[in-house]
């Protein structure tokens, strides 16, 4: 899966894909597949309410075989510990969402042989001008809001200028991730055209706690577009 982009003028956008990131309980899971979202997330970052052990991540991810894509987020994590949640969770995608640079990037890319995700948070024209440095060494660029020091990294439900992305056409596929809500990925869609969109705090009642409805709601806000 690459996500959508413009085949030409005279052709509309595909629906954006869309990720839940932050699943924990499998019937957030199930809410995500019926939802027809293209990817589950799975965090494996001790310090996020959010975070999964790789025997939980291995039960959801029996649960999801064939049904969706599974996604695993990880902080400037080891080569142990990637290849333990690897083999454990069976995972489709590594997202990166620390300090990794492009070799680092590159490096798992080589090693795991699944495709690379690197979330880049952005402030300024500057931050979204990174990505290039990742072209060749990533599948997906994912920009993010840029959190205050010492915080998490994502999912704060904080988001960006969204005009600092809008229509962007680097030389790798990207997505648009933070602070995105039922009531509001419209309206990034709209100005943006983010080939896929990801959400993690805004579908949930409290931090860590999915909600089905507002999952339901956003996978529907993105497909009616």
């Amino acid at each position: 899966m690459t996500g959508g982009h413009y085949i030409g003028d005279d052709c509309a956008m595909p629906t954006p894909e869309i990720k839940i990131c932050g699943i924990r309980e499998p019937g957030s899971l199930d809410a995500a597949i019926r939802a027809r979202a293209a990817f589950a997330g799975f965090v494996f970052f001790p310090r996020s309410p959010r975070n999964v052990t790789t025997a939980e991540a291995a039960a959801l991810s029996a649960r999801a075989q064939g049904r969706i894509a599974r996604v695993g987020l990880f902080v400037d994590a080891d080569d142990a510990m990637l290849g333990e949640a690897v083999a454990a969770a069976r995972l489709d995608v590594l997202q990166l969402h620390g300090k990794e640079t492009p070799e680092r990037a590159a490096q798992l890319r080589a090693r795991f042989g699944i495709p690379v995700w690197k979330a880049l948070s952005v402030a300024s024209e500057t931050d979204v001008a990174r990505a290039d440095s990742y072209a060749g060494a990533v599948d997906r660029v994912l920009f993010d809001a840029k959190t205050p020091a010492g915080t998490l990294p994502g999912g704060m439900g904080l988001s960006f200028d969204w005009k600092l992305v809008a229509n962007w056409k680097g030389p790798v596929a990207w997505g648009l991730a933070g602070g995105l809500t039922p009531d509001n990925v419209a309206q990034a869609l709209d100005l943006t055209a983010a080939p896929l969109v990801d959400t993690s705090s805004g579908v949930e009642s409290a931090p860590g706690v999915k909600d089905d409805d507002l999952i339901a709601a956003f996978c529907r806000a993105v497909q009616a577009r």
